[in-house]
């Protein structure tokens, strides 16, 4: 039996052998002769979940070797082609609402728990929520905005409708940590309920003057609504009050949702998106950030949805004080602030509509930034090699970086990335500023105008931030527009 086991035994390890049939004193001596075996041996093969998988295929995504051994796309092309990702829109000048009215509703329900978004949703939500304001008002700071949270199959308001970014920001972040100590954290609790919060967007956005647009932007990550009541009367309401409702989904498409977007947006559902990522959740809040387009009127029961119309505004001066006095929109003491231009109240920022006249005050550079949004900076065109070497650019007309060289004809990739940009070529490409947006090959992009070369950050900074061509404004003529706009000559 000894020697059948032992038989037995012997494809086995030497630790588990001889654990089982000898002393401690020649275990000891095994285990020693057993790890400089096994440091001899070569080392074991990772297992599948040691391994970055995804990186890997990621690399081989980016350097997939093609027939005639050039790269098929390099990294630097795919990170181009992130970056202008944002840029694919149209950019035909629209009538557009400048002066909108938006309730951001956010999903507080325990579906917001899940972890497909590191840490988890609800986290993530509250991360990009406060930078979603930011360039929000940014984008748009004539703007208002009010937060509401769905939570345990109620819908509570978390911060009022008003144009101060700081007061949302803070109530956001309050969602996790409150600034009073005797106040709960909200965390995520129960199932949503859309019709709750519509109900209480329309009665937020009911008293907002019709000259502005109505929205209701939705972040949901459910998968159910717990309505009270019949959630079709409510969409019936909503778009006899001109509310238009986006739905940004955090888990599958539902069908109530669809419904919802389709019926409140004149039958379009491109309003509705799911993210399947971090990365495109907020991609999906900020291309919010760009007014929506006015419908015109149709021949039906619905009045227009907005109307030419004269607005007072206030453009006041600031000014500070030696003796502290009340400001009329707080109600604290304040040594600065503004005056409001018909009633003399007080306030401490702008924009903001006067808590005593209700007289919209804000600053000349506030329009200044929303005017963008109705003659956007056309998108500019890819450069080929042949256009390169035919311009003969080196360097950013913006930024002065170095571009990549130029090869020769015989090694000019054989790629299609640039567009020509001459005669028949640059008539057609007039039309096609909505078209999708590229990486270059030669890493430079061409203003259909004035024909300067950029690189991918200046073309990233000027449609997003400045919204105007270094190059156009640096072509103008000093003296015929002092002369156009009657202004003293500036020399030297």
């Amino acid at each position: 039996m000894a020697d059948s086991d032992y038989e037995y035994m012997e494809d086995a390890s030497d630790d588990d052998y001889i654990g089982d049939k000898v002393s401690s004193s020649t275990r000891a001596h095994s285990g020693a002769a057993g790890g400089k075996k096994r440091a001899q041996e070569k080392p074991r093969k990772l297992q599948a979940w040691e391994t970055s998988r995804s990186v890997q295929k990621i690399t081989e995504s980016i350097v997939q070797e093609v027939e005639d051994g050039t790269r098929h796309m390099s990294i630097r092309e795919k990170e181009e082609e992130r970056k202008r990702k944002r840029l694919r829109k149209d950019t035909k000048p629209f009538q557009r609402g400048i002066i909108r009215h938006v309730v951001l509703v956010l999903d507080l329900s325990e579906a917001m728990l899940e972890k497909d978004m590191r840490p988890n949703r609800y986290i993530t939500m509250i991360k990009y929520t406060q930078e979603y304001v930011r360039e929000f008002f940014e984008q748009n700071p004539i703007s208002q905005m009010s937060v509401l949270g769905m939570h345990d199959g109620l819908c509570i308001r978390v911060s009022e409708l008003s144009g101060n970014p700081a007061d949302h920001i803070a109530a956001i972040q309050g969602l996790r940590f409150p600034r009073d100590p005797e106040d709960i954290p909200k965390e995520p609790k129960g199932s949503p309920s859309l019709q709750n919060a519509l109900e209480l967007a329309r009665a937020t956005l009911y008293h907002t003057p019709s000259h502005g647009t109505r929205e209701v932007i939705i972040v949901f990550g459910s998968l159910l609504s717990l309505d009270p009541g019949d959630i079709h009367q409510t969409i019936k309401a909503c778009v006899r009050d001109r509310i238009r409702v986006s739905v940004i989904g955090m888990s599958a498409r539902l069908k109530i949702c669809s419904e919802i977007v389709t019926k409140t947006n004149a039958g379009d559902e491109s309003e509705y998106v799911v993210a399947t990522d971090q990365e495109l959740l907020r991609e999906l809040l900020l291309a919010t950030t760009t007014p929506p387009v006015v419908r015109t009127p149709q021949a039906t029961a619905i009045p227009a949805e907005s109307t030419a119309a004269l607005m007072m505004m206030g453009f006041p001066s600031r000014v500070v004080e030696d003796i502290p006095t009340l400001c009329a929109c707080h109600g604290i003491l304040t040594t600065g602030g503004y005056t409001c231009s018909r009633c003399s109240a007080k306030v401490c920022s702008l924009p903001i509509t006067c808590p005593s006249c209700q007289l919209t005050l804000l600053l000349s550079t506030h329009l200044a930034r929303s005017y963008h949004h109705l003659f956007p900076l056309r998108n500019w065109a890819e450069v080929s090699w042949k256009r390169a070497r035919e311009k003969g650019s080196r360097e950013c007309i913006g930024c002065l970086t170095v571009f990549p060289e130029i090869p020769d004809e015989d090694g000019e990739s054989g790629g299609n990335n640039g567009r020509e940009l001459n005669g028949v070529d640059r008539m057609q490409a007039d039309g096609d500023d909505s078209e999708e947006q590229k990486a270059s090959e030669s890493s430079r992009y061409e203003c259909r105008v004035c024909e300067s070369h950029f690189c991918i950050d200046c073309d990233m900074f000027c449609h997003m931030v400045l919204h105007n061509c270094p190059g156009c404004l640096s072509r103008l003529n000093p003296a015929s527009e002092a002369q156009s706009s009657r202004d003293v000559e500036m020399t030297g």
